[in-house]
């Protein structure tokens, strides 16, 4: 599929086009986030806000520009954002840390974890559990849970677009576990 199909097939709300635009562009938009925030987790979290925001608006690009252009422009305005939010409000920087090192520290296994007896679902949790916390939720949440993506957002108070492209990334990193072995 080429980029141009892709979009045009992403602006006809085309899932699989939404997602090879996302593996063709991730690396792009995260290294581009890195350099500036020098954090991985917020590197990440800006991503996955950027190409919310873009899929939610994709029939607003024009093709006259490059796509990734066009990312990269959204995902500096996120940046530029939350730079101004943090700089504005302090407790929005202390819940912030608060709601990163819960993120961080809640280890305690889950009801699904006690329920689990077969061996091919203990590996499949294994691996599950090494990705990165919000990873975890979200694919407990749409796969254990059994959520609507209407609930998850409601769940993590995120727009329901951030909540696909989490979990479309989160299945793709689980993917790229899986293989390694």
């Amino acid at each position: 599929m080429e980029i141009e199909e892709a979009i045009a097939r992403a602006k006809k709300n085309n899932q699989k086009a939404f997602n090879y635009l996302l593996d063709k562009f991730w690396d792009d938009v995260y290294g581009f986030q890195l350099k500036r925030t020098q954090n991985e987790n917020d590197a990440e979290d800006i991503t996955i806000q950027t190409f919310s925001k873009a899929f939610d608006r994709i029939e607003t690009f024009n093709e006259k520009y490059t796509f990734k252009t066009w990312l990269i422009t959204i995902s500096k305005n996120i940046h530029i954002d939350l730079l101004r939010k943090e700089k504005n409000s302090i407790t929005q920087v202390i819940s912030k840390d608060d709601r990163n090192m819960f993120q961080v520290l809640d280890e305690s296994p889950s009801p699904e974890d006690k329920l689990i007896t077969e061996q091919h679902l203990a590996k499949l949790l294994r691996d599950i559990k090494k990705l990165k916390p919000h990873y975890q939720e979200v694919i407990n949440l749409r796969y254990f849970q059994e959520l609507s993506y209407k609930e998850i957002s409601e769940e993590l108070d995120e727009p329901i677009n951030n909540v696909k492209v989490k979990l479309l990334r989160a299945k793709k990193l689980l993917a790229e576990i899986i293989q390694e072995k």
